[in-house]
């Protein structure tokens, strides 16, 4: 069984998700999905400005103050956060690291950007298995641009389980744990049509994980921490 985590649905989802995940209790891998439609936009502008951008820059302040805490925890980190530029914020992340002195070792998925004249942004979908060679090959961070939303979770399953193309059950058993995962804590009460119910008002809903095994099912859960009540507890 792997634990996977989720600590982001959006840009500009909570900040402090990750450390509250990573604290929270144990995990194996805990991933953040950043990309929508807009956000292609916004980092698009953003790479017109500066070449040298065109990636989620909170993911990277994010890991300024996680990336230690992960290393401890022997968590590693998936995320499409490299949006239009999974090479840049890779090499960020190693600047990063040597900053902070840690020996991570970072692996970024590339290979969506197409070129089409006059379009702000123009990608393909990629899948989980560049993910899955990243990380059997030793990667602790994996950044990827535009793949599939549930390749984040997908991906680190593949790796895990040793699983090929044609364990197709498997496959799509993660990949209904992917989508599950992908918004946050939509899967953890954020759509709660009665929130004013709650203790807390539903401000505070906890992340999701899923407990994904070799046959490809999974249960989701959350930590069991303040920022998870049992309301939400699947």
């Amino acid at each position: 069984m792997i634990r996977i985590g989720n600590a982001s649905g959006f840009y500009g989802d909570r900040a402090a998700a990750w450390r509250e995940m990573l604290e929270g209790g144990p995990l194996d891998v805990l991933t953040g999905d950043y990309l929508a439609e807009l956000t292609m936009v916004i980092l698009g502008r953003d790479r017109l400005k500066d070449p040298s951008s065109g990636y989620a820059r909170t993911f990277l302040r994010q890991m300024e103050q996680c990336l230690g805490l992960a290393a401890d925890r022997r968590v590693r980190i998936v995320t499409n956060a490299g949006g239009l530029n999974p090479a840049g914020l890779a090499a960020a992340l190693r600047s990063l690291a040597a900053r902070l002195g840690l020996p991570t070792t970072i692996g970024y998925v590339e290979g969506d950007a197409l070129d089409h004249p006059g379009a702000l942004a123009a990608n393909a979908y990629l899948g989980a298995f560049g993910i899955a060679s990243c990380l059997t090959a030793g990667a602790d961070v994996v950044v990827t641009g535009r793949v599939t939303d549930a390749s984040l979770v997908v991906g680190p399953a593949i790796a895990h389980f040793g699983w090929t193309r044609d364990d197709l059950d498997a496959l799509a058993g993660a990949t209904v744990a992917g989508h599950v995962l992908e918004c946050g804590t939509q899967a953890t009460g954020g759509n709660f049509s009665f929130f004013t119910e709650l203790p807390d008002g539903g401000r505070r809903p906890g992340f999701p994980i899923a407990e994904v095994h070799a046959d490809g099912s999974s249960l989701i859960t959350k930590h069991p921490a303040p920022a998870a009540r049992s309301p939400w507890r699947r």
